[in-house]
């Protein structure tokens, strides 16, 4: 029953990289609030920063046509020869690839209209060097355009596994728990970070949706939330057995689920733009 804390992933395998392309499960809310607002002219030179596997790069592009340039960087040399494959089959020419980091980018100043990044800022292992990266290549007037999954996602889970925790007499990890459900920005966080750079904010949209299971079981071996999730849930526990933890977590959450008639985390989705000036 506990399979799945067995799971490990393994970024090179090329399986994982082309079964990254089943990630729109999550990351197409995100991209699509994204590809709503954004705002499309003739002309843009565009960057995708932490494009993955390629969405929503490649569908940016595609909407913008070939008198628009789109850039993406990522340091996901795997993923990156993934997306190239699908832009060679999918015959678009409007598309170019950096294997590179964002906080240190081989870019010219003033080079860019419009920099977008779908869920990557959660990932940036240093954020404020990325803003500052951000501001020096877009040109003046050029917008900034992210989506996160802020503070609060998951909370149904979340409540249940400090429940979980308190139930086991675990209370000191609780620390580690709550560090571990921070490190998602708020929106004001973000809107902060890109203001100390140089960037107004010039609009903000929040909404949310559900992920939906039959109960407990079924959440914790679906293969999105091991890919994503499930290694960050065990780093809160290093010293205890992971088994026993696990087995009262899956218990608590089933009781839950009988009682609502399924399982449901909600997931919270923000989009942010800022306007050099």
């Amino acid at each position: 029953m506990l399979e799945y804390l067995d799971y490990s992933t393994n970024w090179d395998d090329p399986g994982v990289v082309s079964l990254h392309d089943e990630l729109p499960l999550w990351s197409a809310p995100f991209g699509l609030m994204l590809l709503d607002q954004v705002k499309l002219r003739p002309g843009m030179t565009v960057l995708d920063i932490g494009f993955g596997t390629g969405f929503p790069m490649i569908e940016l592009a595609s909407r913008l046509g070939n008198s628009s340039t789109v850039y993406g960087i990522d340091p996901w040399k795997a993923a990156i020869e993934h997306a190239r494959s699908k832009i060679k089959v999918f015959k678009i020419k409007n598309v170019k690839l950096v294997e590179g980091d964002a906080a240190s980018m081989n870019f010219k100043d003033n080079m860019f209209d419009l920099i977008v990044s779908n869920t990557g800022i959660n990932n940036f292992a240093d954020v404020d060097a990325v803003f500052r990266e951000c501001f020096r290549v877009a040109k003046p007037k050029a917008r900034i355009a992210l989506t996160t999954n802020p503070e609060g996602h998951m909370k149904e889970f979340y409540e249940v596994l400090t429940d979980t925790v308190i139930q086991l007499k675990l209370e000191h990890v609780l620390d580690k728990l709550e560090a571990q459900q921070k490190h998602r920005f708020s929106v004001k966080k973000v809107c902060h970070l890109l203001e100390t750079t140089g960037f107004a904010i010039s609009q903000t949209q929040q909404q949310s949706f559900s992920m939906r299971f039959l109960d407990g079981t079924a959440f914790l071996n679906h293969y999105f939330i091991k890919y994503a999730f499930m290694d960050g849930w065990k780093s809160i526990f290093p010293t205890e057995p992971l088994n026993r933890v696990f087995t009262q977590l899956e218990k608590n959450l089933n009781a839950l689920a009988k009682k609502q008639n399924e399982f449901k985390v909600t997931i919270p989705a923000a989009y942010i733009e800022g306007e050099k000036f």
